[in-house]
């Protein structure tokens, strides 16, 4: 590693690079996911995964305001819990995840309880939660960078799964609408602020290694998901079976 200090936008297109070549768009399971490559059952089995770590997200996030003295950041940062949690009941991200996990036939309080999640899919989310938690303030942030790829895997998911699979809806995907335009505001926030705030090479590289860290987890899931659901096909104990494989 140099000791030369980046510039904000040498550090930016650090961090673009690293979305590039490790952001999970890439990994086989979503390949298999947007082609239309999956069955029912293996596409229950993502969304109740998934729910797990939609689920966290206010955890970690209210774990990351706990620690800011800045009144402006809180705000900013708030709206992040607002968004998945919803200021009135039924409302937010994790409703509008239910409404996936409803319509391709989950039980809803089956997928609450997170009964049959696999137990690398909690292992990863719940280290992401102490992740934010334990690490630096600034760390924590850069670890949230992952939406500024997340558009474009937004964009393929949604135009890929109405086009593949008869059993999915607009309105059961109405929560990526959401996102398209929640995750640019938020990402450019947080660029912004790991840009500003990362003001010496070794914060730099703690900003870089956030991001690598935050792309693992979204890739452990996946690995998980293919290893129990595509090849070899081995549901750990207590995972979710899917009764319809058609």
């Amino acid at each position: 590693m140099s000791d030369a200090l980046l510039t904000p936008e040498a550090l930016e297109a650090a961090l673009r690079q690293i979305g590039a070549e490790r952001y999970h768009n890439l990994h086989p399971f979503h390949r298999l996911l947007h082609e239309g490559r999956l069955n029912r059952g293996q596409v229950q089995a993502w969304a109740l995964n998934r729910y797990y770590y939609q689920s966290r997200i206010p955890l970690k996030d209210a774990a990351l305001m706990s620690r800011v003295e800045d009144p402006a950041l809180r705000r900013e940062w708030r709206r992040r819990i607002e968004d998945h949690d919803g200021t009135n009941e039924g409302d937010g991200g994790i409703n509008r995840w239910l409404a996936l996990t409803d319509g391709l036939g989950l039980r809803r309080a089956d997928v609450e309880a997170g009964r049959g999640i696999l137990p690398a899919t909690r292992f990863a989310v719940d280290a992401y939660v102490r992740f934010v938690r334990d690490r630096s303030l600034l760390e924590a942030v850069a670890s949230s960078l992952t939406e500024l790829f997340s558009p474009n895997i937004i964009s393929e998911r949604v135009s890929g799964m109405l086009r593949h699979y008869d059993f999915i809806s607009e309105d059961t995907l109405r929560y990526f609408g959401h996102r398209l335009s929640q995750a640019p505001r938020d990402s450019d926030f947080a660029l912004d602020y790991v840009k500003r705030e990362a003001r010496t090479r070794q914060e730099q590289e703690q900003v870089l290694e956030a991001l690598r860290f935050k792309c693992d987890v979204l890739w452990a899931q996946l690995d998980a998901l293919y290893l129990a659901y595509v090849e070899p096909g081995m549901v750990p104990p207590g995972g979710f079976r899917p009764d319809n494989t058609a």
